[in-house]
């Protein structure tokens, strides 16, 4: 899936409480080589009719999620709105604040994955009684007591049921322990962990090899919390089969614990997301599958939402976009991934 490459971002919100959470993250802002968004930036308060969209996503060290904030850039551009893109390093209070500021600055829309659905509460209810319309992208929010007008997401508990697919294709006759790396404060991986849970146990209730779940830790969504966690779960199961890690990162961690240990030919590792560079693993066989996601589409589809809400047309309330299960033979008539591995 190619990147767009133009980044419109812009992070001059000069509201103190933003001074009080530190400089927000922006892809690229620091890099004077980069567009900014244009607009009037100068003015905290910004008037509803300059159309601007305000963006928090969960992190933007994650290639995934800068995809996303890349295609809403470039989408909302085209149809003649600024956007300001921010990361919230998977900080709660440091989200708030975010949203507090695009509240501030009375912008179109607000775009948000949330860090934690429950923490987020207080922020959209301001931004609902503001008359700023929310819209989730990957992570939902079902909390209640707010207004979200369309929530856009992959397909998780899905994703998660063809990941255990997976799993059991390399284990279903002879069965085994796995783990599994979670990442619990998010919503989408709750979901991606009950629909894995849910096709195992089905597995485990018919007459094929029983595949136990033994372990269950917080591998961080990253390859370094990924490592540590896979660690542990080799320390204290040597006989360990397989590993279902709920994104490429964690997996791509994982795998490096499995080879650390001398066990690469021992455990399956399933992973999540269909990353560039988690594709690249599979082709070299290094992670089993992934349930691949499609991050450019979630873009393209909350800033149509977007506009569809802004005509007063009706919208709705959610737009799951399914994952597709991609192996080590997609990986191979894959154009998009080069001769080695990427470095």
């Amino acid at each position: 899936m190619p990147l767009h490459p133009r980044l419109l971002l812009s992070v001059l919100l000069l509201v103190p409480s933003l001074a009080g959470c530190g400089q927000a993250t922006d892809h690229g802002n620091s890099d004077p080589s980069k567009p900014r968004a244009s607009g009037n930036t100068s003015n905290p308060k910004v008037a509803r009719s300059e159309r601007v969209i305000g963006v928090s996503l969960l992190t933007l060290e994650n290639p995934f999620f800068k995809v996303i904030g890349d295609t809403i850039a470039a989408e909302g551009e085209k149809r003649g709105y600024q956007v300001i893109v921010l990361s919230a390093d998977k900080d709660p209070a440091k989200q708030a604040n975010q949203l507090d500021d695009f509240i501030v600055r009375n912008v179109s829309a607000i775009v948000l994955s949330p860090c934690e659905s429950r923490a987020m509460v207080p922020s959209i209810q301001k931004a609902n009684t503001a008359g700023i319309p929310v819209f989730t992208v990957d992570i939902p929010c079902h909390e209640k007591g707010v207004k979200i007008v369309s929530q856009i997401a992959t397909d998780n508990l899905g994703g998660g049921r063809e990941a255990a697919q997976a799993m059991i294709e390399v284990l279903g006759k002879t069965g085994g322990k796995i783990a599994i790396l979670h990442f619990p404060q998010a919503e989408s991986c709750l979901l991606r962990v009950q629909g894995f849970r849910e096709i195992i146990n089905k597995h485990n209730a018919g007459d094929g090899g029983k595949i136990e779940i033994v372990g269950e830790l917080d591998g961080g969504g990253s390859k370094d919390q990924g490592f540590k966690a896979a660690q542990d779960i080799l320390e204290a199961h040597g006989t360990l089969r397989g590993i279902f890690a709920i994104n490429d990162p964690s997996a791509l961690g994982a795998r490096a614990a499995v080879e650390k240990a001398g066990k690469a030919d021992q455990i399956t590792i399933i992973g999540f997301d269909g990353q560039p560079e988690g594709k690249q693993a599979i082709k070299e066989g290094k992670i089993y599958a992934d349930p691949i996601q499609f991050p450019e589409q979630m873009g393209v589809k909350v800033v149509e939402a977007i506009v569809q809400h802004s005509k007063g047309e009706d919208v709705p309330p959610s737009i799951p976009i399914p994952t597709r299960l991609y192996r080590k033979a997609d990986a191979e008539q894959d154009p998009s991934l080069g001769q080695g591995p990427l470095r």
